[in-house]
């Protein structure tokens, strides 16, 4: 039920990016991988089959939000989350420990676990490290977070300090309940850890030391892009992913703009999440190889080409960015879904394509080239 189901396959020489696969009870997903979220037991706008098209292996579901609605016992009665959306494939929750830490006016923090008010209607909740765990089995996902206390940023080293203590004592007892509850669905699921301890080093190698003794099957960086200058940010992932194991999985949680993944995939981070490829589609913010653009812009009003011209998504074979930005303007849900499409698409081609390069052992130079080339202020592209 715990045992390790990761084995890495190649290594770029000159970082330490590396491909893997990630073998699970719905499917085995090659690394490194992006893993669009699906905060509602879906990603916004968008169905599986679009989803398979586009590129996606996996994907996220919300335990806090799917707590709320439509609730854990009535997935478990469905067959658990992918019987109950139709997704079929590997599917991770967080423990939703993240959400309840961002509603800092509504939660308070015990040892042994947090109580929180809903942000539907104020109601009063408690997640204990045996309830998410058990929630989770209940949600049946492929891979499973522990609760985690995810601290602010900034935060003193005394309270940070605290946060790794009470983070390690709740992992514990999640791994505990999950290795002594018969499993839901009958199929294997897997915990993940997460090291946190804020930008303290020390801190964090005090955190990875103690999960790490606990034998996870895979570890995440939990606590990052919460408002960290970047340069720190990146000192602290390189550190953490330096100490975790070599045969374990290393999950980068919350990362999520192009450079960011591919710098994250040179210092050996495997998997990525993040929301902006659907949230930005939705405001018609498009990704593309040469950087962002906004679709919405006046520019494109009698532009014929598609979104990218060297993409192969859906949106860009059938539909030009007059269009697109037409749909947007007079706010049809078509719009929106295809610059979604497309920017979950480029996510998927991005990591892709490292993959790609660590397996030919070119990938510092792909990797030098393209954080050359993207630029993150695009305003318009000529031919």
């Amino acid at each position: 039920m715990n045992k390790p189901f990761f084995k890495v396959i190649n290594k770029d020489p000159g970082t330490k990016a590396r491909t893997g696969q990630l073998q699970t009870a719905h499917g085995l997903i090659e690394t490194p991988v992006f893993m669009p979220v699906g905060t509602q037991g879906t990603v916004k706008g968008c169905s599986p089959d679009e989803l398979r098209e586009s590129g996606s292996q996996i994907i996220l579901g919300n335990t806090y939000h799917l707590y709320l609605r439509p609730g854990h016992k009535l997935i478990e009665k469905a067959g658990g989350l992918q019987e109950f959306s139709g997704w079929r494939d590997p599917m991770l929750t967080d423990s939703g420990g993240y959400q309840v830490f961002s509603l800092a006016d509504l939660r308070k923090v015990y040892e042994d676990g947090v109580v929180f008010k809903s942000h539907l209607d104020g109601s009063s909740h408690r997640f204990t490290p045996e309830s998410a765990t058990d929630i989770q089995m209940s949600l049946g996902s492929d891979i499973m977070m522990v609760l985690d206390e995810c601290p602010p940023y900034p935060c003193s080293a005394e309270y940070a300090a605290e946060s790794v203590e009470r983070t390690s004592r709740w992992a514990k007892q999640c791994l505990d309940k999950f290795r002594n509850t018969e499993l839901k669905h009958g199929y294997a699921q897997a915990l993940f850890a997460i090291v946190q301890g804020s930008t303290i080093p020390a801190l964090r190698k005090r955190s990875a030391e103690a999960l790490i003794a606990m034998d996870f099957p895979g570890y995440a960086i939990g606590g990052l892009s919460i408002g960290e200058p970047k340069p720190v940010l990146f000192e602290i992932v390189e550190l953490v992913a330096s100490l975790l194991p070599c045969d374990k999985p290393r999950y980068l949680m919350g990362m999520g703009k192009p450079k960011d993944i591919v710098e994250g995939i040179a210092l050996g981070v495997d998997m990525f999440d993040c929301v902006l490829p659907t949230r930005n589609g939705r405001k018609g913010q498009v990704f593309t190889w040469q950087g962002p653009m906004n679709v919405k812009n006046a520019e494109y009003k009698e532009d014929g080409r598609p979104i990218d011209e060297n993409c192969r998504c859906y949106a860009c074979r059938n539909f030009t960015r007059a269009y697109i930005r037409h749909l947007i303007h007079v706010e049809e849900m078509l719009g929106r879904r295809l610059a979604s499409l497309h920017n979950i698409y480029f996510y998927h081609d991005l990591v892709r394509k490292c993959r790609e390069q660590i397996k030919n052992s070119t990938f510092v130079t792909w990797k030098n080239d393209f954080l050359t080339n993207y630029s993150t202020t695009v305003k318009s592209f000529t031919n």
